[in-house]
C-alpha cells in the first residue's frame, strides 16, 4: 500500500469513526436529535415556504405542539395570554367597566360596574355595543370582544352603543382604568328563620380569601349560625388560596392537600395554621362539573375531614399541579410538576387518556376509580376522578329554557320591566320611587321582597317577546314554565332591587341550594 493510500485510508477510518461515534451520541440523546430536527424544520419553512410567515407564531405554534403531548394543563403563556393570567390573579384589569353577554350575533351589556368608566358615561343595562374601534362585534365571541375592549392603562377604545329608543346608533371614546375583578362577589343569609349563610365563590385569585373573610364577617354580624359555600363553575387558581380557605374551616394541624411528583423537590404537605376562625360553622360545600383545582382541594379537605358535607355533582377532576417558569417578561411556562393528594390519600386527576372523554366531562366509572376512607368516621370515599359529593343533586335546564337564555328573553324582559316599559310594570312602583311614608299613587300596586311570578306576569312576558319578535312553540313553553318563571324573577329582582338580589331570588329556589339547606342538620352533626 502506497503513503497516499495509507493516508486516505486513515482518514476515511477517522470519519467512519467519528460519524459512527456521532450516529451513537445522537441515538442516546433522543432530545437534542428532536430539537435538531425542528431546527431543521423551521429552516425549511422559513426559506420554501410559498408564503412568509411570522417566526414568532411559528415558534409558538411548536411549543404549544410539545406541550400538547404531555398532559392538558400544561401549556405556554404568551404575552397576550400572560396578561390574561396576571389579570385574573391580581384580581384586576384596564378596561372600561362593563359586563358583556353575546345574545346571538349581539353584544349585550349586561350591566356597568358602579364607579367605573363604563358607569360614569351613562352606559345601560341591555346597550348593545355593535363595533369596537370600528370592527363589528357581529363575528365576535364574547371573550373576543372582551379582550379587544381590554388595553393597557390610560389608553383609548372607541365603542358604537345601539341603545333602544334612539334612532341612530353614537360613539363613546372611553380611557381605560384600573377595574377591580371581584372573586367573592354574593354573599347573603339564603334562610332567613334558619340563619344560613350562603357564600358564592366565582374564582381563586390573590385576594380571595380577603374577600371571604370580610363576607363571613359581615355574615357573622347578622347572627349566621351555619353556611353554604358555593364552589359551582369555579376553576380554580393559586394553591396557596385554596390551603387558607380551607384554614378558615379546619383546625391548626389538620392536613389540606399535599403535592407528589416526580422529582421530590416538589413534594409538599400543607397543614392548617391557625384556629379560632370558623372551625364550629355547619358547613356544606357546593360543586358541580365546573368545580376544578383549587376549588376541589378545598372540597377535599373539608369531605376528608368528615368537616362538612358536599353537594351538587361530580366535579370536574383537574388534580394536577402547574409550575410557572418565567422565559421572559411577558412569557412563561406553566409546567405541570407534580399530583395533588386529598388528606385520605386519593388522587384528585381523572383519566385524560382519551381527551375527547376528559374535555366532555365524562363521568369516570366508579368500577375504576381508587377507594379512600375519611379520617374520622370512615366514610368511603372516590378518587382519581375529581371529587364525588355526598349527596347527587343535577342542575340542568330543559333546552327551550336555554334557548330563550341565548336570545336575551328574559333579560330583555327583566330590564323593560325595571323601567315600566311593559303594560304590567306600568301598574306597580317601586320602593325606591316612594319618600318614607308616603303611599302609593292611586290605583298603583307597591313592588315587594314577596313578588312572585304569577299568570299575569306570564301573559305580560309573552306580549314581550311577540313584540321583540322571539317566536316560541307554546307546548315547549308549557313545558319549561317552572324554568322560565325562574328566570323572569330573577331578572326583574336584578332590575328593580340589585343583582346580588336577582341572584339570592334564584337561589332560594335552586335545587342543590335546597338540598343542602336539608342536610345542614347533618352537617352540623358532624361537630359534635
Amino acid at each position: 500500500m502506497t503513503a497516499r493510500s495509507k493516508i486516505t485510508a486513515s482518514l476515511v477510518l477517522f470519519f467512519l469513526g467519528f460519524f459512527l461515534v456521532g450516529q451513537a451520541s445522537i441515538a442516546i440523546d433522543p432530545w437534542e436529535q428532536g430539537l435538531n430536527k425542528v431546527v431543521l424544520i423551521s429552516s425549511l419553512v422559513k426559506q420554501n415556504y410559498y408564503e412568509d410567515k411570522d417566526s414568532q407564531k411559528l415558534a409558538f405554534a411548536a411549543i404549544r405542539g410539545m406541550l400538547d403531548t404531555l398532559d392538558p394543563h400544561s401549556y405556554f403563556l404568551d404575552p397576550e395570554s400572560s396578561l390574561r393570567f396576571a389579570e385574573d390573579y391580581t384580581g384586576k384589569y384596564y378596561g372600561l367597566g362593563i359586563q358583556i353577554q353575546k345574545q346571538e350575533d349581539r353584544l349585550v351589556v349586561i350591566a356597568p360596574i358602579e364607579g367605573t368608566p363604563a358607569w360614569r358615561l351613562g352606559i345601560q343595562p341591555g346597550d348593545v355595543i355593535t363595533h369596537i374601534d370600528g370592527e363589528s362585534t357581529k363575528p365576535m365571541s364574547s371573550v373576543e370582544a372582551m379582550q379587544k375592549l381590554r388595553g393597557e392603562k390610560d389608553t383609548k377604545v372607541t365603542i358604537t352603543i345601539q341603545r333602544e329608543g334612539l334612532d341612530k346608533p353614537f360613539d363613546l371614546t372611553i380611557t381605560r382604568e384600573e377595574i377591580p375583578l371581584a372573586s367573592v362577589p354574593y354573599s347573603f343569609m339564603i334562610d332567613e328563620s334558619k340563619k344560613i349563610g350562603y357564600i358564592f365563590v366565582r374564582s381563586f385569585g390573590r385576594n380571595t380569601v380577603d374577600e371571604l373573610e370580610a363576607k363571613l364577617k359581615s355574615l357573622s354580624q347578622a347572627k349566621m349560625a351555619s353556611l353554604i359555600l358555593d364552589l359551582r363553575g369555579n376553576t380554580g387558581g393559586p394553591v396557596f388560596q385554596a390551603v387558607d380557605m380551607a384554614d378558615e374551616f379546619l383546625p391548626k394541624g389538620a392536613l389540606i392537600v399535599s403535592m407528589r411528583g416526580r422529582n421530590p423537590a416538589y413534594n409538599r404537605d400543607f397543614y392548617a395554621s391557625r384556629n379560632g376562625q370558623y372551625e364550629n360553622l355547619p358547613l356544606v360545600i357546593l360543586i358541580n362539573q365546573g368545580t376544578a383545582s383549587a376549588s376541589e382541594i378545598v372540597a377535599g379537605a373539608i369531605m376528608d375531614h368528615d368537616r362538612g358535607l358536599v353537594v351538587g355533582e361530580d366535579s370536574w377532576g383537574k388534580g394536577l399541579v402547574q409550575t410557572v417558569f418565567p422565559l421572559s417578561a411577558d412569557m412563561a411556562l406553566a409546567l405541570t410538576t407534580a399530583r395533588y393528594l386529598t388528606p385520605s390519600g386519593r388522587l384528585i386527576q381523572r383519566d385524560f387518556s382519551h381527551l375527547e372523554d376528559y374535555y366532555l366531562a365524562k363521568k369516570a366509572p366508579d368500577s375504576q376509580r381508587d377507594v379512600k376512607y375519611t379520617l374520622k368516621k370512615g366514610r368511603k370515599v372516590l378518587g382519581e376522578g375529581g371529587i364525588s359529593p355526598d349527596y347527587e343533586v343535577k342542575s340542568t335546564y330543559k333546552i327551550f329554557t336555554v334557548e330563550l337564555m341565548f336570545k336575551g328573553a328574559y333579560f330583555g324582559y327583566g330590564r323593560r320591566f325595571g323601567q315600566h316599559q311593559t303594560p304590567l310594570s306600568k301598574k306597580y312602583v317601586f320602593p325606591q320611587e316612594l319618600k318614607a311614608g308616603d303611599a302609593p299613587p292611586a290605583g298603583m300596586k307597591v313592588f315587594e321582597a314577596g313578588f312572585e311570578v304569577t299568570p299575569e306576569v306570564i301573559e305580560d312576558f309573552k306580549a314581550y317577546l311577540d313584540q321583540a319578535k322571539i317566536t316560541y312553540d307554546p307546548d315547549k313553553f308549557n313545558d319549561a314554565l317552572d324554568e322560565i318563571k325562574g328566570e323572569i324573577k330573577r331578572e326583574i329582582f336584578s332590575s328593580v332591587v340589585s343583582p346580588e338580589e336577582g341572584v339570592k331570588v334564584s337561589r332560594q329556589v335552586d335545587p342543590v341550594v335546597l338540598k343542602a339547606i336539608e342536610v345542614m342538620p347533618e352537617a352540623a352533626a358532624f361537630l359534635k
